[in-house]
């Protein structure tokens, strides 16, 4: 599948669940990462109004979930997310957030991802961890 088919098939992934409802949007893709935007609306905000750290952590693992899902697909394999931890090194309150995912390992069991969310000036909000198990 070619880039442009692999980011059709991500986004229609996303419909009709959590995905949809955050307004994630998967942009990019290629063989060992995956990049999506979100966009930060009250939708996602904690009572404060910034950012919930529970929606990025969302974002984080819809990416890499994703990415590992595509990767492993064409095989009749599925995917789980196992693990995630989240570091929030900064928030905001509007505006759009982009996740970039990087595949640091591709098992025949687990994958695990490294996640960076940042915002729209490339400042750093996130850095995510995610372990994903591959399934028969």
């Amino acid at each position: 599948m070619d880039k442009t088919e692999l980011l059709k098939r991500a986004n229609q992934l996303g419909k009709n669940n959590l995905i949809e409802e955050l307004g994630i949007e998967f942009v990019d893709i290629g063989d060992d990462f995956i990049k999506a935007t979100m966009p930060v609306t009250p939708k996602v905000h904690q009572p404060m109004g910034l950012l919930h750290g529970g929606a990025t952590a969302a974002l984080a693992e819809s990416l890499g979930s994703c990415g590992s899902f595509l990767l492993m697909h064409e095989g009749g394999k599925g995917v789980v997310g196992i693990e995630i931890n989240a570091n929030h090194l900064r928030s905001t309150e509007e505006g759009i957030v982009t996740a970039e995912g990087k595949l640091l390992h591709k098992g025949r069991r687990t994958h695990v991802w490294d996640i960076r969310v940042s915002n729209e000036e490339g400042k750093m909000l996130s850095i995510c961890r995610l372990t994903n198990m591959i399934l028969d």
